[in-house]
């Protein structure tokens, strides 16, 4: 155990090097949880973008315009703000079914000079099904068209639409880190011919970055379904993923193997960090135990406006629905935890936008997608 613990310490500190190199509803005020001390802003919240089927991540590009991604298979482009209708841009061969369908969204942050916009999505591009990410070249400033379209990763494995993943993060040492799902299929996560259950680090052709293992397009292995994946400006990076009847986890983005390997078949009794199998697996920061609470999207929150959840790792949550906040420390473990926005259904995706406030979607389909604003709002020192 005190060799697992100094390798831990070992992995976070590498992966800050490489980086470098290379409850409380609408009205959150007073102490809203013990674990990340009391907060001293209340949250105002409110539905910035309503009628939506789905939508799934959020991004911006540098001129303010919003994209939205939906499941059911169009990308919203807010060219003249979202007063307005907006562009809607179909992907045609989505497969819109299960947990697939079209998902997480990034902006390159380049993207003034080259234009590109990444997408994952399952897809029948290729005859038979699969995961892939999409690199769209959009016209600019305001991405009101596609100008180009280059699927850079193909192949990541599809089952049922079951366990697709697919959140796309550039990380701050300039490579995109894409976390994916294991399909719902047994060998996936320990098979490292498989794009499935792993973590990619890729560039932005779609090849493997360097340090990778092997020169594979994946920097782990043995996850679950990463639904999602943030960086703070520190260089500490966390995936959040969905763990089977016990055990979500928010897990560091370090080198290694996370230990999910549900065989035979698909054994979902197994545990998600198996370290009687694989001794030298990285453990989790944080695990749910039971019941779980479906982590979906993460953003870390940064700024004195947020008073102290300034550097707080915000995560959506489906089945639990509310927003779960925790404090990370430099080291990258998490030293408590709470609840917000409680009475808003399930959630998807939170991001931090350029104007620093936190926009979150919800899981709504037929016209109940919304996306939310949330404001911190200070509350004055009591006399």
């Amino acid at each position: 155990m005190l060799i697992r613990k100094w390798l831990r310490q070992a992995a976070r500190l590498a992966l800050a090097a490489c980086l470098v190199l290379a409850g409380c509803g609408n009205d959150c005020s007073g102490s809203c949880g013990t674990a990340g001390g009391p907060i001293n802003v209340r949250l105002e919240v409110d539905e910035y973008i309503e009628g939506l089927d789905k939508p799934w991540d959020i991004a911006w590009l540098p001129n303010g315009t919003l994209l939205l991604s939906e499941r059911t298979g169009q990308l919203k482009v807010f060219v003249d703000g979202i007063g307005e209708p907006p562009s809607v841009i179909p992907i045609a061969d989505v497969v819109a079914r299960g947990e697939g369908g079209l998902m997480g969204l990034e902006v390159d942050p380049d993207f003034a000079s080259n234009g590109f916009i990444y997408i994952c999505t399952t897809s029948n591009a290729g005859g038979d099904n699969d995961v892939r990410l999409l690199r769209l070249t959009m016209s600019r400033p305001d991405g009101a068209s596609v100008l180009e379209r280059s699927d850079i990763v193909t192949g990541m494995p599809y089952s049922s639409g079951r366990h697709s993943g697919c959140r796309p993060r550039f990380g701050p040492d300039g490579f995109l880190w894409v976390g994916t799902g294991d399909a719902a299929i047994g060998t996936n996560p320990q098979d490292d011919a498989s794009l499935g259950g792993k973590v990619l680090r890729i560039d932005r052709d779609g090849a493997a970055a360097p340090r990778n293992p092997s020169g594979f397009l994946w920097y782990s292995k043995g996850h679950r379904n990463v639904q999602g994946i943030a960086f703070r400006s520190d260089g500490i990076g966390v995936s959040a993923e969905h763990g089977p009847s016990i055990d979500d986890e928010l897990n560091l983005l370090v080198l290694g193997n996370f230990g999910w390997d549900p065989v035979p078949g698909y054994n979902e009794s197994v545990p998600m960090t198996d370290l009687a199998k694989f001794p030298d697996a990285v453990e989790a920061i944080w695990s749910s135990g039971s019941p779980t609470l479906a982590l979906a999207g993460a953003t870390f929150i940064e700024g004195e406006a947020w008073g102290n959840w300034n550097r707080a790792l915000a995560v959506a949550t489906l089945k639990a629905q509310h927003l779960h906040v925790y404090f990370v420390d430099p080291e990258g473990q998490v030293t408590g935890d709470e609840r917000a926005i409680e009475d808003r259904g399930r959630l998807r995706s939170p991001r931090q936008g350029p104007d620093g406030l936190l926009y979150i979607t919800n899981d709504g389909g037929s016209g109940d997608g919304k996306v939310l604003r949330v404001r911190p709002v200070p509350i004055a020192p009591s006399r």
